[in-house]
């Protein structure tokens, strides 16, 4: 009939929750048999587009494509200390691998990798990582009809008496803004890692200086989560949280990863030691560490030292990312000299470390923590892996903090709809990690797949809704 005009949906983000979103959507349009027009807007430049995920390994918590990490719920609540929303959490568990399969259906290609070194829980990853992801999803949202916007960024929701969502503002790359019509709208445009004045204001001094953990990152400055605020969404998630790793600064490739700490010790710039580097494995620990480097230590650096044994583990290549070799010395005065901390406090740390460390070296493990610990009188403790470096060359790793995302975000339900105060905004969806629910520490090998799982969910759903349009 003519003159009536195509409902319209509108995804913004160009990562694995908008993607899926995107194509989910179209998909289910079509399957409906209606005639939706889905538009997905990406701030970034087409080689750009992919946000996080574009650079992320995008470890997965399946034991395989079929099969569900066992105690996956009960990990959830753990890392959360017990805040998360089960109903969420149980959401994504039943449909994980549903979400795989469809993947695997849309040319996406799954093995099971060796995490780094240590043991943990069982994971699987998209050959080719999160750039596989994305180009096989944008690939197949555009054959599906998804039209696709670069250089459009949203900067304003357009609420029909502060209810429901009618439009959106876009600005375009030369700086013109429209108003474009959406009878409903998904928020996948990420967190506010990229955005210092939100940084500032949700954590602290410093931590508008963060280095980012890859060139995707800087595109996540919060605009979805601030543009749904103002029109009453409620929040979820920890405000204070963020998921963030030791990275080389030295390096200029993205997320270069150093996880070898464990197996040495760590000092500041006095030269001092100021943690606990064995107390667990190293995705049980990166994120407190990573933290207390960036705000704690003098200078947001330090530095992980090891001897010449660091070579003896099988695989140590896989825990450094980083594409520049460590720093070397024959002796321990000459490696301070290096990287510039003193030299006496440095043999004077490692003198009482190596004192303490008399345990039986044949009980070193990497894979797991294998009780190895420092006698009781050293401060701080070393739980395992407590090896003597006593072995030249002696080696040194400049670390810093980088971040990957933060995980205050909006408060959304099963359905991937934003809440308000009063229920769910109707036609106003939420995924990845726009979204909240992460409190404490971010669960391992979750991130990438809750923001499939939901973003699929909150395409289906967003068809549902304009079906009863």
């Amino acid at each position: 009939m003519t003159g009536v005009r195509r409902l319209k949906l509108v995804v913004v983000g160009h990562g694995a929750a908008g993607l899926a979103a995107a194509l989910a959507a179209s998909e289910a349009a079509r399957s409906a048999g209606l005639a939706i027009e889905v538009a997905l807007l990406e701030k970034s430049r087409e080689e750009e587009a992919g946000g996080n995920t574009r650079w992320s390994p995008s470890y997965m918590r399946l034991a395989a494509t079929d099969r569900l990490a066992p105690g996956f719920e009960d990990d959830m609540q753990q890392a959360s200390s017990g805040r998360a929303d089960r109903s969420y959490f149980r959401t994504l568990a039943d449909n994980a691998t549903a979400t795989v399969g469809w993947l695997q259906n849309r040319g996406v290609e799954f093995d099971t990798p060796v995490y780094y070194l240590s043991a943990g829980p069982p994971r699987i990853q998209p050959v080719g990582g999160g750039r596989a992801i994305v180009e096989k999803l944008s690939a197949a949202a555009k054959k599906a009809g998804v039209k696709i916007l670069y250089q459009s960024a949203l900067t304003r929701l357009v609420m029909a008496e502060g209810k429901r969502v009618v439009g959106v503002d876009i600005q375009s790359g030369d700086g013109a803004t429209t108003t474009c019509e959406a009878d409903a709208v998904i928020l996948a445009s990420g967190g506010f890692q990229g955005n210092p004045a939100m940084m500032r204001t949700h954590f602290r001094t410093l931590a508008d200086t963060i280095k980012l953990i890859s060139p995707g990152t800087r595109f996540n400055s919060g605009d979805g989560i601030r543009m749904a605020l103002e029109h009453g969404a409620s929040v979820s998630g920890d405000w204070n949280g963020m998921h963030i790793e030791p990275v080389d600064p030295r390096s200029s490739g993205s997320a270069p990863v150093v996880l070898v700490y464990p197996y040495g010790i760590v000092v500041d710039q006095e030269g001092r030691r100021f943690f606990d580097e064995g107390s667990g494995l190293v995705h049980e620990t990166w994120e407190a560490f990573a933290r207390d480097i960036h705000f704690a230590r003098r200078g947001s650096i330090t530095y992980a030292i090891l001897d010449i044994r660091l070579f003896d583990i099988a695989g140590f290549e896989r825990a450094i990312r980083s594409e520049v070799p460590p720093y070397r010395s024959a002796t321990l005065e000459g490696l301070a000299t290096q990287i510039g901390i003193p030299a006496g406090n440095l043999r004077e740390t490692i003198d009482a470390f190596n004192a303490a460390a008399t345990g039986d070296i044949a009980l070193f493990d990497a894979t797991r923590c294998d009780g190895l610990a420092a006698s009781s009188d050293l401060r701080p403790p070393k739980s395992n892996w407590a090896r003597p470096i006593t072995q030249p060359p002696y080696l040194a790793y400049p670390l810093v903090g980088a971040i990957a995302y933060t995980f205050g975000g909006l408060a959304t339900n099963e359905r991937a709809e934003v809440l308000s105060g009063n229920g769910p905004i109707p036609g106003l969806y939420a995924a990845g990690e726009t979204t909240g629910h992460f409190y404490g520490t971010a669960p391992n090998a979750v991130a990438v797949l809750r923001a499939l799982v939901f973003g699929r969910i909150a395409g289906q759903a967003a068809v549902e809704f304009l079906q009863t349009r």
